[in-house]
């Protein structure tokens, strides 16, 4: 479904498109002060950050919580400091007619599942990233979003951040020249395990361990900076090739505790995505490279480096004539502007697509392709292949 038509679907859409033309801004202003009661499925570590958020954030209101987990559900509840109200089986949470949205923040093999129940419940969705996990649940719960009208977004929180959006806009206006690369890595030191105190949940705890629930550090790490690419070339992947393993974390783990994989983009543009865990040297960042230069990106800053002249040296060098002299970077440009915390902006995105009945930008389609792109990674690593975009799989 197309913006057009997503827009055509909802009841007051229409209204609110044609404001600038006859109502100005009054169109807003009737629902700006609207408050939406959330409902959050799955209070463990992420659930709790993002009820943390919720509390900040104006005409939003906190009114149920679900955990099968009964300490996760004590811990969510506690956040909301009684405003909640909790369940352990989120099908009775979705009963509630209070609430009108829910933040799906289950394990990743169960998102698809989780958040189709919850569009047929009639309730906006704001699912964590990854999407879904495997071909089936993603194109399904595609489906089902586009024969909704509701509001549906994908937890791709930096694709709401107000500095990713500028740096976009610049690179899309030339910033960098033509684009021959991308160089991702989000390394981390630590086991990335969780503590488990009865040993009957070391599944549901530690899930991100085991493959049959996870994706590992592709889905959970990756996925920001894979879907970060596609929004750049606004493209997908043609291929894929990767390998990790567990050579470090010898613990019964069977997702891979390191992992390196590369997308081939069309027009030759190659993505490279690392993640380590037992190294956190430069930690979180994306490079850019261009022919004009490169920009580089962490979490909350931004810089440009700009290519410099070749200098030809006049002396042959190791028998080459004309060998250029290696490039040396000056201090940079800092890309300067004004953003809120990324996880916050993308909640706030999600209220104001509710009120204003707007597609988000982080929506189904971009985290649909993110989560192809996932799980093409996933078997190039696991099966020791060149896996291939799929042509029929229309997104």
């Amino acid at each position: 479904m197309k913006r057009r038509e997503f827009i055509k679907k909802g009841g007051i859409a229409t209204a609110l498109v044609t404001t600038t033309t006859v109502l100005g801004s009054v169109g807003y202003n009737l629902y700006k002060d609207k408050t939406i009661n959330i409902g959050v499925i799955g209070t463990g570590v992420r659930g709790n950050g993002l009820l943390h958020i919720l509390n900040q954030i104006e005409n939003i209101n906190v009114v149920a919580c679900c955990d099968i987990i009964p300490s996760h559900l004590e811990e969510g509840l506690k956040i909301t400091k009684g405003s909640a109200k909790g369940y352990s089986d989120y099908q009775e949470l979705l009963k509630d007619k209070k609430v009108e949205a829910v933040i799906v923040t289950v394990p990743f093999y169960l998102h698809a599942q989780v958040a189709m129940d919850a569009l047929d419940a009639g309730k906006h969705v704001y699912c964590e990233k990854t999407l879904a996990k495997g071909y089936d649940d993603i194109k399904n719960l595609l489906n089902k979003v586009k024969s909704s009208n509701k509001i549906f977004q994908v937890g791709h929180q930096y694709h709401s951040s107000r500095l990713y959006t500028h740096v976009v806009d610049l690179i899309k206006k030339g910033k960098v020249g033509d684009i021959s690369a991308f160089e991702c890595q989000w390394n981390r030191h630590g086991d990335w395990r969780r503590p488990v105190h009865d040993p009957s949940l070391e599944r549901a705890i530690n899930w991100r361990m085991y493959k049959e629930y996870s994706g590992g550090l592709l889905a959970e790490l990756s996925s920001h900076q894979i879907e970060f690419v596609n929004w750049v070339l606004d493209a997908h992947p043609e291929k894929v090739v990767g390998m990790g393993g567990v050579d470090y974390w010898k613990d019964g783990r069977e997702t891979y505790d390191n992992i390196h994989v590369m997308y081939s983009y069309p027009n030759g543009v190659k993505a490279k995505f690392a993640c380590l865990t037992t190294n956190a040297n430069e930690g979180y960042q994306i490079k850019i490279l261009g022919d004009k230069g490169t920009l580089l990106i962490d979490y909350d800053t931004a810089w440009f480096y700009p290519e410099g002249e070749k200098k030809v040296i006049p002396n042959d060098v190791d028998g080459v004539s004309g060998a250029t002299a290696k490039m040396n970077y000056n201090n940079g440009e800092e890309i300067k502007i004004s953003h809120a915390d990324p996880s916050k902006q993308a909640l706030i995105d999600f209220k104001n697509s509710i009120i204003e009945n707007k597609q988000p930008e982080s929506n189904i389609y971009t985290g649909a392709r993110a989560a192809v792109c996932i799980q093409m990674g996933l078997d190039a690593m696991y099966n020791n292949t060149i896996v291939e975009w799929n042509p029929g799989f229309e997104i």
